[in-house]
């Protein structure tokens, strides 16, 4: 994982959010599909930034693009079919131009973590043109 040139090391709570897992998310082998945890991160780190009151779709009204440049999975445990599943995630540092997620995946009532990761979003404009992160989300985010 590359070195972010930090502007701010975030603390921030976990925000979680939960989900079933369906019989399209498991392979022959009857456990999820090991590509299905990126898609998992992703709906996680959109909840994390609805609740935060910040969601894709106000980045992109802000002419502003946040792609996955980065992303890292560890595979812990085994996950299921009809598995329910907490997927947490919160933001851990704000670079000058990226934002880096962290992730953890554990079945609902149970302390064990079946998957961690993370994620390098930049921010680029409609060009791809690399973003400074802005000044209002930097104070959002480490309130």
């Amino acid at each position: 994982m590359s070195k972010l040139d930090t502007v701010a090391t975030v603390e921030g709570p976990w925000l979680s959010t939960t989900i079933r897992i369906a019989y399209g998310h498991v392979d022959q082998m009857g456990h999820v599909y090991y590509g299905n945890y990126l898609l998992f991160f992703e709906m996680a780190r959109n909840e994390y930034m609805r609740q935060l009151g910040y969601t894709y779709k106000a980045f992109e009204k802000d002419g502003i693009f946040v792609p996955v440049s980065e992303a890292y999975v560890r595979y812990k445990g085994r996950i299921f079919y009809d598995d329910e599943l907490e997927i947490s995630a919160r933001m851990d540092v704000v670079g000058k131009t990226r934002l880096r997620f962290v992730y953890e995946i554990r079945r609902v009532r149970e302390d064990i973590i079946l998957t961690e990761g993370k994620t390098i979003h930049a921010l680029v404009d409609a060009d791809i043109k690399p973003l400074i992160v802005p000044g209002e989300l930097i104070e959002l985010l480490t309130k």
